[in-house]
């Protein structure tokens, strides 16, 4: 991953007994501890870097007499909310999950768990407890390593039907109406991107009780990772179907996959994504924000909205084939979120590339009342490209300075530019004076500098279009508008599982009760003039 040039934190949550400290040789005084502690902040000095090119750790720290309480606390969840938004990739280093409970509240706070296992090494309780958890769906185990695979699957499958029927009794029966071992026959396994094949038992019921088979919880649960959902994952990581043998470590047991049933399973897979994703309801979310931006692919186009809750959690409401320049195409896309429970009479704030057709499209569909917050990154790369380099500093920093002041004094000083730069650069004073008013919203409202960041810019949808884009970049040949946006409400989907609140959710209270003042105004109004 961090070949990729992503940035990734491994952070060694194992307080007690650390070790990433000596495999990085890096002293250990300040770390994770101290930082869910309150006694520094997490980037006050505790990230450091390594000999690893874009790998960074975050050390243990100082000792504590309870590291169990210190990982279930809710600093701890606030500490890898953080850094999640500072790096790509956060990997945690934990204690084993068992005999202590240290890692156990770390499970729910994770997006995917790495189960490490060694033949000989590892005992049996603790597998089982393991299979037990798998069962349960309490953890997505998406790897369980061991030295070549295949020993720790089948004693984890042994381990599950013990658990049904109980161990094998040479000879003798087993309790009344208990299922019986019945051998073992080949089956097959799916372990990330492969399919392995293991030696798997079976067990059944007596002729007396229906003499059927029955299932093996650990091998039920290791096959839900269907053929079409893992390809599609894996495509969806930037590997290319026709390359898909090369990437497989090849192993005797695998079993093998032909390219065209690959990119056929794919195509299924991201056509059910979409289908999903198009009826997806949102008559019980309180949204606040919606976010319009439009994405590239080859020559066409894809318009995507996301928006965010009262809780400021983020949410894909859909995406439509078709540029954001297009009314028709950003009609449609908000009539149909209207259809999906994105009520109009919920006053909200709408954050756009400052498309005209935007614009429209929200007030056609949700009202003229609707607030407006044109992204200032567009704004301001659309007024540098049209002046010449050496004007690039001196308006940048002065369109910035000016954001930063109140509604009013701010527009003054934008009109001042716009006239200086009238002189000489007429299309440059064009664009400042173009949608004024609504580069300056959040101000007007009165929003504090936490929710200002990340409310006066798309950077929201920019950053899921760059997952995006790195899971569609060996797609050069885009055939249709069909497959662009098949491949985007994939991208977007598998993208949509990193996601986390919005900087400064906390502060979202004061958005929705004025958003609900001015609900109330209207309503009054309207009372008045009946």
């Amino acid at each position: 991953f961090t070949q990729l040039h992503k940035r990734v934190l491994l952070i060694d949550a194992d307080l007690r007994r650390p070790s990433l400290h000596r495999f990085f040789g890096i002293k250990n005084k300040v770390g994770l501890t101290n930082v869910i502690t309150g006694q520094v902040g997490l980037e006050d000095g505790c990230l450091q870097s390594t000999n690893v090119p874009n790998l960074f750790v975050l050390l243990s720290g100082s000792k504590t007499p309870s590291p169990a309480e210190l990982l279930a606390s809710k600093a701890m969840a606030s500490v890898l909310s953080r850094s999640a938004e500072l790096f790509d990739m956060v990997v945690i280093d934990s204690a084993p999950l068992f005999p202590v409970v240290d890692t156990h509240s770390l499970l729910g706070l994770s997006d995917s768990v790495m189960l490490i296992a060694r033949s000989g090494m590892t005992q049996g309780p603790a597998v089982k407890s393991a299979v037990e958890l798998i069962e349960q769906a309490e953890v997505a185990v998406d790897e369980v390593i061991d030295v070549m695979g295949r020993a720790t699957i089948e004693a984890v499958l042994r381990l599950s039907a013990e658990q049904v029927a109980g161990p094998k009794r040479r000879g003798k029966r087993g309790p009344a109406r208990q299922p019986s071992w019945h051998g073992s026959q080949p089956g097959v396994v799916s372990l990330a991107e492969r399919k392995l094949r293991v030696d798997r038992p079976r067990l059944r019921r007596r002729v007396g009780e229906g003499g059927c088979e029955v299932a093996v919880p650990a091998y039920e649960a290791m096959r839900t990772g269907r053929l079409g959902q893992r390809m599609l994952e894996i495509l969806m990581n930037g590997v290319s179907t026709r390359k898909y043998r090369e990437v497989l470590p090849e192993m005797a047991e695998t079993v093998g996959v032909s390219k065209s049933s690959v990119s056929r399973e794919a195509m299924e897979a991201s056509e059910q994504v979409l289908r999903q994703l198009a009826e997806r309801q949102f008559t019980d979310v309180d949204l606040l924000i919606i976010y319009l931006d439009g994405l590239q692919f080859g020559a066409h186009h894809v318009l995507v909205a996301i928006g965010v809750d009262t809780a400021g959690r983020k949410h894909l409401l859909g995406l439509r084939d078709g540029a954001s320049e297009n009314a028709t195409v950003a009609t449609g896309l908000l009539e149909d979120l209207v259809a999906r429970g994105v009520g109009p009479e919920r006053r909200r704030l709408f954050v756009i590339d400052g498309a005209k057709a935007l614009r429209k499209a929200i007030a056609r569909v949700f009202g003229r009342g609707s607030l407006v917050q044109r992204c200032r990154n567009h704004k301001l790369r659309n007024v540098l490209g049209h002046l010449p380099k050496e004007q690039h500093d001196q308006t940048r920093s002065a369109i910035r300075a000016a954001w930063k002041l109140d509604a009013s004094e701010g527009m003054q000083r934008l009109e001042q530019l716009a006239l200086w730069l009238g002189r000489d650069y007429p299309a440059a004073a064009e664009s400042i004076r173009e949608g004024l008013a609504e580069m300056f919203t959040v101000n007007r409202i009165g929003l504090p500098a936490s929710l200002r960041r990340c409310l006066t810019t798309t950077n929201l949808i920019d950053s899921t279009h760059s997952g995006a884009r790195q899971r569609t970049v060996r797609i050069t040949n885009w055939q249709s508008g069909n497959m662009a946006l098949r491949w985007a409400a994939a991208a977007f989907v598998e993208t949509e599982k990193n996601y986390r609140r919005i900087m400064g959710y906390r502060d979202l209270w004061m958005l929705k009760a004025h958003l609900d003042r001015g609900e109330q105004h209207e309503v009054n109004h309207a009372l008045m003039a009946g």
